[in-house]
This record gives structure tokens, C-alpha cells and sequence, in this order.
């Protein structure tokens, strides 16, 4: 399901935001019908006339929040953002719930064993479950203000890698880790999108390349610490 979004990074591509619950659930309403036109016919067809017929509204109530095709893109793709760094979150809470509860059991074996496993497991869960996501970003048409919300929504993401690490206890908080994190999320991102542009269901082959990549490269972020 679609929700309606002031945008990622709090930058908004609506005309106005909804305030009261009755105009939030009509935005989501458009944008529900904006994805299922997305999913079923691709990213040309996102057309305002063509999401309100789908929305059976009124191109005048369509235009009081997404003035035209390029705000339709870009508040999907919000939506795509946020969703992606929920999960990003509920894994820096997981990281450090398991990390506590290790510390609280005078255990040396980590319970998280495979951090790198769960990232990319699941984000991948969220790829095959987002036909929406996959849909935008995987045909034409992509606007220039979501080309720049996905430059931020990277970032952050990058962020929930440094907070997952920090969570487990293998690296130290500084400037090196955060440019660490950063790369790690451009490499993984690009071999998942790869992943899912071969399937549906992604390829699981690839995608057990990039955990390897992953690993590897982050257990060499995390030695460089140790060195210290």
C-alpha cells in the first residue's frame, strides 16, 4: 500500500500537504492508483489524467496536490524512500538489541552472526515485495528532484550501516567509517538493482556475490579499527 509522504529528506513534492485525515487518505488514494497504473502499464502512462480516471476523482482534485506527472514521480519514489529506511531502522534497533542482550549474557559469540546476510536479505524481501520501486526506477522517466532525494535517501541509508556497526561494537564512530558506510551502500545498491533486473525475484547467484563482496570489504573497515 502507497502512503502519502511530505517527501524524503522533508522536501515536498506536493502542491500543498494534507493536513486533515480526510485529504491525507485522498493523496493516498491518487498515489495508490498512481502505482497500480505504474506496476501495470510502466512509467510512461503516469499521466494526471490518466491517475485521476484510475483514481475516479476529478483532474481539479488531482491538481491540489500533484500538480503534474513529475510530482506524481517524485512523491512515489518518496514513499519507496521512506518504506526502505523504516527497514533500515528496525535493523540498527535489531543490531542493538541483539548486541545488549549479548553484553547482558557475558557471551563472546555474537548472536548476529551474518549482519551482512540480514542487510541484504532483507532488502531484498522489500525489492520483491515493492513492484512499485521496481517499476520507477527500472524504466525511463525518473525526474531530476528524485534523482536528488535518492542521493539523500543513499546517505541515509549509508547512516543505518555506520549505526548497525556502531550498534555491534566493530568500528569506531568517525569521518573514515561514515565514507566506509557510504560506499558500501553504492556498491550493494547497484548489485541489487542488477539483481532484479534480471528477475522478479531477484538473482539469487548475484546476490550471494554481493553479500561476499560485503562482507569482505566491511571485515576490512572493521580490522582497520582494531589496528589502532
Amino acid at each position: 500500500m502507497v502512503h502519502a509522504t511530505t517527501g524524503s529528506g522533508g522536501a515536498t513534492p506536493l502542491r500543498r500537504t494534507p493536513r486533515q485525515a480526510r485529504s491525507r487518505a485522498r493523496l493516498a488514494l491518487l498515489l495508490e492508483a498512481a502505482e497500480r497504473i505504474l506496476v501495470g502499464e510502466g512509467v510512461e502512462a503516469l499521466t494526471t489524467t490518466r491517475v485521476a480516471a484510475e483514481a475516479k476523482v476529478s483532474v481539479g482534485s488531482l491538481y491540489q496536490y500533484l500538480p503534474d506527472r513529475d510530482a506524481i514521480i517524485d512523491s512515489l519514489a518518496s514513499g519507496y524512500f521512506a518504506r526502505l529506511e523504516d527497514v533500515m531502522d528496525d535493523l540498527v534497533r535489531t543490531a542493538a538489541r541483539e548486541q545488549e542482550r549479548e553484553r547482558e549474557q557475558e557471551r563472546e559469540q555474537e548472536l548476529w552472526d551474518d549482519p551482512v546476510g540480514v542487510l541484504v536479505d532483507t532488502f531484498a524481501r522489500v525489492y520483491r515485495t515493492e513492484h512499485g520501486f521496481r517499476a520507477l526506477w527500472f524504466g525511463s522517466g525518473l525526474t531530476e528532484r528524485t534523482r536528488a532525494a535518492d542521493r539523500e535517501h543513499k546517505r541515509r541509508m549509508a547512516d543505518g550501516i555506520r549505526r548497525v556497526l556502531l550498534a555491534l561494537g566493530v568500528a569506531g564512530d568517525d569521518e573514515a567509517l561514515a565514507r566506509a558506510c557510504h560506499a558500501a551502500i553504492l556498491a550493494a545498491d547497484a548489485l541489487a538493482q542488477e539483481a532484479f533486473r534480471r528477475t522478479p525475484e531477484g538473482d539469487t547467484d548475484l546476490l550471494d556475490e554481493a553479500k561476499a563482496m560485503l562482507r569482505s570489504y566491511l571485515t576490512e573497515v572493521a580490522t582497520r579499527y582494531e589496528r589502532r
